[in-house]
């Protein structure tokens, strides 16, 4: 029960009396001599209509003289009368208000400020503006203590004869923050109170909202304008909180000599650093006062890397200058020399990725270093010997970490500066090991056979009805390990199989190849362009037109975009252009390849939502990637008809020392292919078409329902706590069926939290990031906006396509929910 109800069944039941010895009170009396019930009286009278105040006429505000109270007892005022006298008896000039009967009979209730119960009793002696006042302690009752003392707060919420029988501090301190917070402790629940100690820094906490961290924070990031948006008597408990709890008066002190404590952050200082860390875009300004402040730069340990120095943005700044310095200084090192340095310093920076630093986008090269790591790292183990299948089984066991690796590196700077020292790492590291596994590659296919064969060659493909073959254009061996990590995570099962394209490796000559109608196609004696033709007419498939044509002539269903089918039948359909993403945007496709393999893991989930019983993922290629450029080789133009990055088709009769290789759809035509990794044309960052376990080796993958996906149906949402605008939540999951993986990295397959003002709309999220299950079906997000708390919201559990799995209603800040 809240305090309030309590205050108001205590105050009426001073008028309780026993009808066969008494007569009823006219009033209740409640003096309060020293004004401590005065901030919450507004609020008492919103809910006890009987309540009238001692004070200068205000009578549409229930206010008025001892005189005026008394003609209220004597039913001499408007709508006031509690014995039914007529309208035209009442006093034609009083202002009209109401006291609703209760019970029939309401007793007025008459609050006395300044005056005590020894004022009324000494009637001789009483102020005249009291005298009207004094004879109603005899006709009425006063509210007051078994003792007859006036009830002060203090004594009210410790006493327990006729009060609460709290825990109360009684120092002056305490006294004055009661006062101060007492139209917010009329709201607290009896039951929360009890036990707990009710100290000057609870009712000063109370008084500023119940958050003392919180409000310290945003002072911090809102200075004189958070002052401004307190009263006197919040910013005054304000302080008082800061300086019990943090030995810190911002009165004094100010927002800077703040700002270099946070930074600090030792002893109790430490929670409120972790609070800021938890949410630091809530409080955007708070590194900008920090960087006023004068850091302890000077000593040797902050040189160092020391972590103790980790609150300073200062401090992060310089070790972001000295790794960019490393970095570019990799330019002049071996590779084996290279790789050894990024493993140092990844172990002197590591740590600052998990800093608040990282979080605010401001430790980029930190970010980046994880990944060239794990490149020096792998770069450790050459592919430039072995044999084909060698190369095969090591590509795919940990060769295609290497790629990725390079891809997320670059995907961590946006800055040129940032660039140019995470580019300088790579090529230093990544250009000598792709290069030679690319040369031995080659070298090991000169004068053999391409294990990607010819269209003559090629084993039959074999399509069941239900089936449906998605073409990704450019889907990169390490492109689709993401995409496959992606669909795993779902919970759909995913068998892959690593296949050789067809050569060259590009669009034209690779995308009719892993066509279910690659059997209708052949290649003419004339062609530089490197595009076959329909078999039975020569008619050329450049334009798609009749590769379509194909296929719908031997029965395959094209999908078009927005098209999923119906399951009946074969179909066809092409999403996800990741290769001209790459021709466009260079070494900053690495920024969005995991927004396109989200969408292309969206449309394989519609195709088997959509009845498909299988759907089989197909590429043509895959590619290169260097930021700087690939290295350039000569291929004089008088010599080719056609030249492309990587490849480049002879004019008849044409001579040359490069390697020639047997087109895929006519092995009686021929082109050339760069050496190594290099390229006949000048500045490309990202190209294909060449002989490269990047360009070449692919992942062809078969995607059907999990079992998981029906699990899923089963989850419940079960508990739901608060702390704060912080929310736990704890998931009933159900045991697999199948034995298939439930749990990879420690969170629970695909699943994640969120908590939205509308269900179905992840625009409409209201915390600071969404986060992954843990294994114990637990997890934990943080609300961006305090101002929300109090609201109603909807938690929601979600697979990584963002489809709604459980959900459950909650009030933001609203305590448990289960």
């Amino acid at each position: 029960m809240r305090i309030l109800d309590l205050l108001l069944k205590a105050i009426r039941s001073a008028a309780v009396y026993n009808p066969a010895v008494q007569v009823a009170p006219v009033c209740i009396l409640w003096p309060d001599r020293d004004r401590q019930w005065e901030s919450g009286i507004a609020r008492l009278q919103t809910e006890l209509p009987e309540l009238l105040i001692l004070g200068d006429y205000a009578p549409d505000k229930r206010i008025g003289p001892a005189i005026w109270l008394r003609c209220v007892i004597a039913g001499k005022v408007a709508s006031a009368s509690r014995s039914g006298i007529a309208d035209g008896d009442k006093v034609a000039s009083a202002s009209r208000f109401e006291i609703p009967d209760r019970d029939g009979l309401a007793t007025p209730i008459f609050y006395l400020p300044g005056v005590s119960r020894q004022d009324l009793r000494a009637v001789e002696s009483c102020p005249d503006h009291l005298k009207p006042l004094a004879e109603l302690q005899y006709r009425g009752v006063i509210w007051s203590q078994i003792n007859a003392k006036d009830w002060t707060i203090l004594a009210w919420l410790k006493s327990e004869q006729g009060g609460l029988g709290l825990d109360v501090a009684q120092d002056n301190d305490a006294r004055n923050a009661m006062q101060l917070a007492l139209h917010r402790l009329l709201d607290e629940e009896l039951e929360l109170l009890k036990g707990k100690r009710l100290d000057k820094d609870y009712f000063n906490t109370l008084l500023t909202g119940g958050d003392p961290i919180r409000d310290f924070l945003q002072w911090l990031d809102q200075g004189d304008a958070f002052q401004a948006s307190r009263d006197e008597h919040e910013w005054k408990a304000f302080v008082e909180v800061c300086k019990s709890q943090l030995g810190f008066n911002p009165q004094n002190e100010g927002v800077l000599a703040g700002a270099s404590r946070l930074a600090e952050h030792i002893g109790p200082w430490q929670s409120v650093w972790g609070r800021f860390c938890e949410a630091p875009k809530r409080y955007p300004n708070i590194p900008v006062q920090i960087r006023k402040c004068r850091p302890p730069s000077d000593t040797l340990f902050w040189h160092m890397g020391e972590e103790s120095f980790d609150g300073w943005p200062q401090w992060n700044e310089d070790q972001e200058k000295q790794l960019h310095h490393d970095l570019i200084a990799l330019e002049k090192e071996p590779a084996h020399e290279a790789g050894k340095k990024l493993l140092e310093m990844e172990k002197q920076h590591g740590h600052r990725r998990s800093l608040v630093w990282a979080e605010l986008g401001e430790a980029p090269l930190a970010c980046a270093l994880e990944y060239l790591a794990l490149l020096a790292e792998f770069t450790k183990t050459n592919l430039a010997a072995g044999t084909v299948d060698d190369l095969v089984q090591q590509y795919c066991s940990h060769g295609w970490k290497v790629d990725d690796a390079v891809l997320r590196a670059l995907s961590r700077v946006e800055k040129t500066a940032d660039f140019e020292a995470v580019s300088t790492a790579i090529r230093s590291v990544y250009l000598p090991w792709a290069e030679q596994s690319a040369r031995h590659l080659q070298n090991i296919i000169d004068g053999a056979s391409y294990p990607g064969g010819t269209c003559l060659s090629a084993p039959p493909q074999i399509n069941n009805p239900g089936d449906c073959i998605l073409f990704v254009d450019g889907l990169r061996f390490d492109a689709a390990k993401r995409l496959i990590g992606r669909l795993e995570h779902s919970g759909f099962d995913v068998a892959e199989e690593p296949a050789w394209t067809a050569l060259p490796s590009v669009t034209a000559t690779g995308k009719a190849a892993v066509s279910p109608v690659r059997e209708k196609i052949r290649g003419s004696d004339g062609g530089v362009d490197f595009e076959p033709a329909v078999a039975e007419t020569g008619q050329t498939l450049k334009g798609g037109y009749h590769l379509k044509k194909l296929l719908t002539d031997s029965g395959w269903t094209i999908l078009e975009r927005s098209d999923n089918g119906n399951g009946q039948g074969q179909a066809w359909c092409e999403f996800g252009d990741i290769d001209h993403e790459g021709h466009d945007r260079g070494w900053k496709l690495s920024r969005h390849l995991d927004g396109l393999l989200s969408e292309i893991a969206e449309r394989i989930a519609a195709l088997l939502a959509a009845g498909w019983k299988r759907v089989r993922v197909v590429t043509d290629h895959g590619w290169l990637l260097l930021p700087g450029g690939l290295p350039k080789v000569e291929l004089a133009s008088s010599l080719t008809e056609n030249k492309w990055g990587r490849c480049a088709s002879l004019k008849p009769g044409a001579t040359t020392n490069e390697r020639l290789y047997p087109w895929y759809w006519n092995a009686n035509q021929h082109f050339v292919l760069a050496d190594g990794i290099s390229c006949f044309k000048n500045g490309e960052e990202y190209t294909h078409g060449g002989l490269s376990l990047q360009e070449c080796l692919v992942l062809q993958m078969t995607v059907t329902p999990g079992a998981f996906l029906q699990e899923t149906t089963s989850i419940e949402v079960t508990d739901v706590v608060w702390r704060g605008l912080r929310c736990t939540v704890a998931v009933d999951l159900p045991v697999p069926q199948s034995g298939a993986a439930r749990q990879e990295g420690g969170n629970i397959t695909g699943l994640s939290l969120d908590v939205r003002t509308q269900a179905g709309d992840s625009s409409s999220s209201v915390v600071v990031a969404v986060k992954p299950l843990k294994d114990n079906g637990t997890a934990s997000v943080v609300v961006e906006d305090e101002d929300m708390e109090g609201r109603d919201a909807t938690v929601v559990l979600i697979d990584v396509n963002g489809s709604l799995v459980a959900q459950i209603a909650t009030v933001i800040g609203g305590g448990t929910t289960n």
